[in-house]
């Protein structure tokens, strides 16, 4: 597969297709806002990442711990030997909940624990927010988006619970942005090795004008995880999705090839997913169905949290879900009337 996969890449080609299939569904949510743990939480969780040290899971949530919804936010390290029984282990960083538009800190999202292996140092990326609330015609709740790298003060692999501190912004919105870049500034950002550079995929969404019209994402890249990282505008927007795409995390395959799942919104049981054969070209995604009928706990799949590969060849994927059905205008009041949780499925790489 290998020696196939290079003189594809050799002659310009795409490498061949993957899919990802669903093995199983594991039928009911393993943590919500009624797990030991989860006390005094108001919404539950969203964005985040899942990886595993040795034999331990390790979850990294974006924890929505009170009002306003998507403004009070708190970062939850949650462990489990098992993927069934979990632990909250700390609060990472809590945010201001500030919601006046002055604090660029006051909504904190998508904790995202990155590995280095030359510095055996985990690094964990997540954007910071201004939050207002929402106009006629802008949604303001969280924007202006900047990308914060927090480095563990304990090293290697073991270091991975912290306490971590803030190292600084390493991308924001700025003269460097590109056309399709909006009020939302960063929404996203998750890095990959590629040989020995660092790429990343971010994202931004076009706020600043209701209704939504695009969520995106594109490709920057850096000599190392610390920076100065830079925009791609001839490979920006990805194609991957070409209205909606949020949170997208990457894994390096064992063939070579990198395969991206992330929330999209072409169906409500599903997740997106594109593979790459060199993690700089991203393709059109696809779709896979974690929710079969019957089987269903979510009545909407928000986000997965990466692909944890398992020893006998499958992926765990992790993911958060609204427990009952969205109503969208409510949430976009900040009158939210469900809860989200987490739950999980095993899936495999098939051709």
């Amino acid at each position: 597969m290998r020696i196939v996969l290079f003189l594809a890449l050799a002659a310009g080609l795409q490498a061949p297709a993957a899919h990802l299939i669903l093995v199983e569904q594991h039928p009911t949510p393993v943590i919500t806002i009624r797990s030991a743990g989860a006390e005094g939480m108001k919404y539950g969780f969203e964005g985040g990442r899942v990886v595993k040290v040795g034999r331990t899971y390790h979850l990294f949530a974006s924890e929505m711990a009170g009002d306003p919804v998507w403004v009070r936010m708190r970062f939850g390290h949650w462990r489990s030997d098992d993927r069934l029984h979990w632990t909250r282990v700390s609060t990472i960083f809590e945010s201001s909940g500030e919601f006046e538009g002055k604090d660029p800190r006051a909504a904190l999202w998508s904790p995202l624990p990155v590995y280095d292996e030359a510095e055996r140092r985990w690094n964990l990326f997540y954007v910071a927010y201004q939050a207002a609330p929402n106009t006629a015609t802008q949604f303001r709740m969280n924007h202006n988006g900047r990308i914060w790298r927090a480095v563990s003060t304990v090293g290697g692999e073991e270091g991975i619970g912290g306490p971590y501190r803030d190292a600084g912004i390493i991308l924001q919105p700025g003269p460097e942005s590109q056309p399709w870049e909006g009020l939302q500034g960063t929404d996203s950002f998750f890095p990959y090795r590629v040989g020995d550079t660092w790429y990343a995929l971010y994202g931004s969404a076009n706020t600043e004008k209701l209704p939504i019209e695009h969520w995106r994402v594109g490709l920057a890249s850096a000599p190392a995880l610390a920076g100065p990282w830079r925009r791609h505008p001839d490979l920006n927007p990805a194609p991957i999705e070409a209205v909606f795409i949020e949170n997208p995390i990457v894994t390096r395959l064992r063939d070579g090839r990198y395969l991206a799942v992330y929330d999209h919104n072409k169906d409500p049981d599903a997740i997106g997913y594109s593979v790459s054969a060199d993690g700089i070209h991203w393709p059109p995604g696809q779709s896979l169905v974690l929710q079969p009928t019957p089987g269903k706990w979510s009545a909407e799949i928000r986000t997965p949290l990466g692909l944890v590969p398992e020893e006998d060849g499958t992926f765990t994927v992790f993911y958060t879900g609204f427990e009952q059905k969205a109503d969208w205008t409510r949430l976009m009041e900040s009158k939210p009337v469900n809860t989200f949780a987490v739950g999980f499925v095993r899936v495999r790489l098939g051709s």
